[in-house]
């Protein structure tokens, strides 16, 4: 062995010698590397999953509830509530909904134990309730003045509901309400920003008062600000509804959630990241004390070479090589290994692929410097073994 590559290709072949071994040993990088890369790539693929969904869904949509003494058990907003909000000069547009209580609906009129059991909410709502909300219709329309100024009984199902009624697009469909019919003339899509809007069957203001006998009045506003001026709308909401008087005005940002969301997956990739940290420490631990257990065994080897003019620095340099070579290849598999995680979980959720490539060279350098640190007492017992001491240990 009297070169730099005779070194390196009997380091290879004490490696590929003992291949469970050298398998065994290489774990530990494969999993530390593999959780650092999908930990990083998973959150970040969730993360821009979240981040596109809400530049398709905008966040500047804010959600007003009534409370306090607005009304009495049931509080509503006073009837020109849109105009006050209206008038506040970053709003966009605004959109009234009621939660109407005590109303039975009904797919079929055979159904009303069970549905009397797990009532379905009934909502009134107001003609621009979609625009706001920008969402589309699945099937048919949404509810129009039309419906209003020909004292029509139509009713607009979410989307969950229409799949729980099996409703078939296009289908001439009539529900109850309370016993009356009601002619379905569309489904709405999935509301992202508020996922319970799929699960309400939605009619007019005027069939809520006239038809069902509530009082019509909305308690609920949905609000669409200027982009960048949320925070400031949100604030000035209470006081546009209230007028300053004692009336209790509850507001939500439900773009909020979704980034909270995003910064709850940071936290976990952060965990994970320690994870894998903790993988490659104990593997670290696994590599010295596999690789120390292969001096005793490979005494012999390490006699012969010595006796026939090998020095120390050459045996300690042959076990740091295979060290080396240890960290390097599961450092390469687990990265390997952390994409293919990566890909998979993202097509299963759906999710915009986000890997970190260039944190690759960190990763993979943290794993063969924690191989090298391994293998370095290792390659020290070795180096110290005398010819006749091998004897004794072979």
């Amino acid at each position: 062995m009297s070169n730099f590559r005779d070194l390196l290709t009997v380091s290879w072949t004490g490696l590929t010698a003992r291949k469970v071994r050298t398998a065994l040993i290489m774990l530990g990088p494969i999993v530390g590397v593999a959780a650092m890369v999908g930990a990083v790539g998973l959150t970040e693929s969730a993360k821009g999953a979240l981040q596109q969904k809400l530049a398709q869904l905008g966040t500047n949509l804010i959600i007003a509830q009534s409370g306090g003494t607005f009304g009495s058990q049931n509080p509503t907003f006073p009837s020109d509530v849109i105009k006050r909000v209206e008038a506040i000069s970053t709003v966009q547009s605004v959109a009234s909904v009621t939660n109407l209580s005590s109303v039975l609906s009904l797919p079929i009129a055979a159904g009303s134990d069970y549905y009397r059991a797990f009532p379905v909410p009934v909502r009134a709502a107001g003609v621009d309730l979609p625009r706001v909300l920008q969402v589309s219709m699945l099937d048919g329309r949404w509810l129009n003045t039309a419906d209003i100024s020909l004292h029509l009984r139509s009713a607009v199902l979410g989307s969950n509901i229409a799949n729980h009624y099996g409703y078939l697009p296009g289908e001439m469909r009539t529900i109850q309400l309370n016993g009356l019919d009601f002619g379905v003339v569309g489904e709405m899509a999935p509301v992202g920003l508020d996922p319970s809007l799929d699960d309400a069957i939605f009619v007019t203001q005027w069939a809520a008062e006239y038809v069902l006998g509530t009082n019509g009045l909305p308690n609920q506003l949905y609000i669409r600000a200027d982009p960048g001026t949320t925070t400031q709308t949100n604030q000035a909401i209470p006081t546009a509804v209230s007028l300053g008087g004692p009336d209790q005005v509850s507001t939500q940002v439900p773009s909020d959630v979704l980034q909270a969301a995003a910064q709850a997956n940071k936290t976990l990739q952060q965990v994970a990241l320690f994870a894998g940290l903790l993988a490659l420490a104990v593997g670290g631990l696994g590599i010295a004390n596999v690789m120390s257990i292969s001096v005793i065994q490979r005494s012999s080897e390490i006699g012969i070479r010595r006796a026939v003019g090998h020095g120390r620095s050459k045996i300690a340099t042959q076990f740091m090589f295979e060290s080396l070579f240890v960290g390097l290849l599961g450092a390469c598999v687990g990265a390997v290994v952390g994409v293919m995680v990566i890909y998979l979980a993202s097509a299963i959720e759906g999710w915009v692929v986000v890997i970190a490539y260039n944190r690759f060279p960190i990763w993979m350098g943290l794993a063969v410097s924690v191989a090298i640190l391994a293998g370095l007492y290792p390659s020290i017992k070795a180096a110290r073994l005398e010819p006749l001491e091998t004897l004794r240990l072979g």
